[in-house]
């Protein structure tokens, strides 16, 4: 089973995550911040991944370690749990609509993180968070998964709705791209024999 427990602790924040990609989508989030947690529960559900993960931070100072460092904790969960790459698709899309709101999410297990984002938020802040924060958080999460990810908000006039079409995009091309491919047999999905 492709399952793993990882911890970050740090003096600014303690971290916990339990994470199952072979799951059913159920999630138990507590990171202190609801609409984090609302996000958070898409990848989940959409990943079909089960996902639990509890946080504790500096939010007296602010948001920022806290949702950077889920960001981190997730990545090397999720890159210490696919393993050695053997068998899965590789690669992963989605575009997902929420109402007017339309976003994109390719990516590629590679081994070579990267992000690269594209979103004109209509408002700087959503749930008591600024909107930069969802970047920071995919490039955490990108650097330490070692996946490179493109995800681009097409369209929206409801910042809410451009950020969960992300989050929701995001959990269902991260499910394609952990799908065990039964053509690819026990083989890495590269030409290099290796990711």
């Amino acid at each position: 089973m492709r399952k793993v427990v990882k911890n970050r602790d740090t003096s600014e924040t303690q971290i916990a995550i339990d994470l199952n990609l072979d799951g059913t989508g159920q999630t138990e989030l507590d990171t202190g911040l609801p609409f984090l947690d609302h996000m958070l529960d898409q990848i989940g559900r959409h990943g079909m991944i089960d996902l639990r993960i509890k946080a504790k931070g500096d939010l007296h100072i602010d948001d920022h370690h806290t949702i950077e460092d889920i960001g981190i904790t997730l990545g090397e969960a999720l890159n210490e749990a696919v393993g050695d790459k053997k068998g899965i698709r590789r690669y992963g899309h989605a575009y997902i609509p929420l109402d007017e709101a339309l976003s994109r999410v390719v990516l590629d297990f590679s081994g070579r993180p990267g992000l690269f984002m594209k979103a004109d938020f209509v408002k700087e802040e959503v749930g008591n968070i600024d909107v930069n924060m969802f970047e920071h958080f995919f490039q955490s999460l990108s650097n330490h998964a070692f996946i490179t990810l493109h995800i681009e908000n097409l369209y929206g006039e409801n910042a809410h709705h451009q950020i969960e079409t992300i989050f929701k995009a995001f959990g269902r091309a991260l499910r394609m791209a952990l799908e065990i491919d039964s053509k690819q047999g026990d083989i890495i999905p590269s030409t290099k024999g290796a990711l």
